[in-house]
């Protein structure tokens, strides 16, 4: 009994300094004026080809760069340099998920407010990655079109952590017989009313409009922080 109490404290010790870092890394984004996406899903489901497809049609009109996890290799954040963006790995070697005090160690040497949208990729992984945050301002949970309908239903927690759900390679939906309706019925059981995105990195399909939300997202923010800071301003002055 009391080994397992210990391990309840260790856990809750770890998320509590997870979500300091969080917490910095968030104000550091906001004063750099930079938004900052994190993509989250299980192996297979389509990261990085969503990501480098992103990264690549952003990169004209705006300031892009990226942070890629995974277990091993750099062979993640080598395809992505083919956008021509900023991209580093972190290689988190036996740790399934990425932590704020990875993401802040990577940032070392980057001029955030060079910045106009950040993105970081998450190890695969639909289980850890539920209780870490990153201090993104938007987190998207990826499922592909190949994983089954029920995927939300399995791993609801990732879900419910997560802001938009991306299905992926939906150039693939006639070949796996994919059900989009009860696809979404599934997310929309786990999490009512969240936004779902359809995307094919491989054909563009559905590009438009993702890219349009991510731009839509950043406005919002750079609107919501501009009238925290006045409202703060205000406040000071009186």
């Amino acid at each position: 009994m009391s080994g397992k109490t210990r391990i309840i404290e260790v856990r809750r010790n770890v998320l509590k300094q997870n979500d300091v870092v969080a917490r910095a890394l968030r104000q550091r984004f906001r004063e750099a004026g930079i938004f900052v996406v994190s993509m989250v899903s299980s192996p297979g489901a389509g990261k990085t080809a969503l990501l480098e497809k992103t990264l690549t049609l952003l990169r004209p009109q705006f300031r892009v760069a990226a942070l890629v996890g995974d277990l091993a290799t750099e062979n993640d954040a080598e395809r992505l340099a083919r956008s021509q963006a900023p991209v580093k790995q972190i290689i988190t070697g036996t740790v399934c998920h990425l932590e704020a005090a990875m993401v802040q160690s990577a940032l070392e040497g980057w001029k955030l407010d060079e910045l106009d949208f950040l993105f970081i990729e998450n190890v695969g992984n639909l289980v850890c990655p539920c209780s870490y945050d990153l201090g993104e301002d938007l987190r998207l949970v990826l499922m592909s079109v190949t994983e089954g309908e029920d995927k939300p239903l399995k791993y609801p927690t990732i879900f419910n952590t997560a802001d938009v759900a991306l299905i992926t390679k939906i150039d693939l939906t006639d070949a796996v017989e994919f059900n989009a309706a009860a696809a979404n019925c599934s997310i929309q059981a786990v999490r009512p009313g969240m936004t779902v995105l359809n995307v094919s990195a491989k054909t563009a399909a559905g590009m438009d409009a993702f890219l349009g939300f991510l731009r839509t997202q950043r406005e919002v923010a750079r609107v919501v922080a501009v009238s925290e800071n006045d409202s703060a301003f205000a406040a000071g002055g009186n």
